[in-house]
């Protein structure tokens, strides 16, 4: 049976853990409110620039851009959104498998694969698991930027318009709620022209100066886009589930202290009726 000393020590070092979960469940709520707000006011914006290209490639069915061109995917990139920082609970295995998941039902009839990343959990992660798959990798050390999207976009892009590339399919973590995270993969190249069924086919609107030039500026924009909210997402995901799983630590701590008091509190009422009995049975005996 442990000492009173190490259960005192050990009781010491669960309530400073507890104090850091306790810390960090704050900051990652604080983040999360930020983050939520963000993705929150993305959301719109991402769905009226898939909307607006959609419509205008329907429309302009004899405009042409080189992130429209669909062909035979022999040459597949993933990009596989995941966080810097561990400690979030299971989000970035959710994401991965999800990603390898993906990664099994494309595999067949692909002549060359390559796996990006954003995110150093995702990066370590194939680096072990993949090594002659790796592509390139994008470090998200702090608060997601616009310019990063862009940067990434870029990249993935310019792999696709030289045909590097056939396919470029993103794989992130839907924020739904703090509680959930829904991990899903987006085609992003060659972008979508989906649109819904009772759209009109044609515009009711002339389009200046061309076609052609609106094109040539919205689809590279439209693809920013989705980079950019995929990325914002993963982050209000990622701090949602880190203040989930600090929480539940928290808990955890509380019931253990609960438990290890119980069990001080035992010892030392042994260690006392133990005293007791030897001074009875030394005072019986003289």
């Amino acid at each position: 049976m442990a000492s009173l000393k190490d259960i005192r020590r050990r009781i010491g070092s669960v309530k400073k853990t507890q104090q850091i979960t306790r810390a960090m469940r704050m900051v990652a709520g604080a983040k999360l409110r930020r983050a939520q707000r963000a993705i929150e006011a993305a959301r719109p914006y991402a769905e009226r620039m898939r909307a607006t290209l959609s419509e205008l490639a329907r429309a302009q069915k004899g405009v042409e851009h080189p992130l429209l061109a669909v062909r035979p995917v022999r040459r597949l990139e993933l990009l596989v959104v995941t966080s810097d920082r561990g400690l979030c609970g299971a989000f970035n295995a959710n994401t991965l498998k999800h990603a390898e998941r993906v990664l099994a039902e494309r595999a067949g009839g692909l002549e060359a694969l390559l796996v990006s990343s954003a995110g150093r959990k995702g990066h370590e992660y194939f680096r072990r698991r993949r090594p002659r798959e790796l592509g390139a990798h994008l470090a998200l050390p702090g608060w997601v930027t616009y310019g990063q999207a862009v940067d990434l976009a870029a990249r993935l892009a310019g792999r696709f318009a030289a045909g590097e590339v056939d396919e470029v399919v993103l794989v992130y973590s839907e924020f739904v709620s703090a509680m959930t995270q829904r991990p899903r993969d987006l085609r992003l190249l060659p972008a979508s022209t989906d649109a819904p069924e009772d759209a009109a086919e044609a515009l009711p609107y002339e389009i200046e100066p061309s076609p052609e030039r609106l094109l040539a500026s919205l689809v590279p924009k439209a693809v920013e886009v989705a980079v950019y909210r995929a990325l914002l997402e993963s982050q209000a995901g990622e701090h949602a589930a880190r203040m989930t799983a600090m929480e539940s630590a928290t808990r955890n701590t509380e019931e253990l202290i609960g438990s290890l008091t119980l069990q001080f509190n035992r010892a030392r009422q042994a260690a006392i009726t133990k005293e007791l009995m030897e001074i009875v049975s030394g005072a019986e005996a003289l």
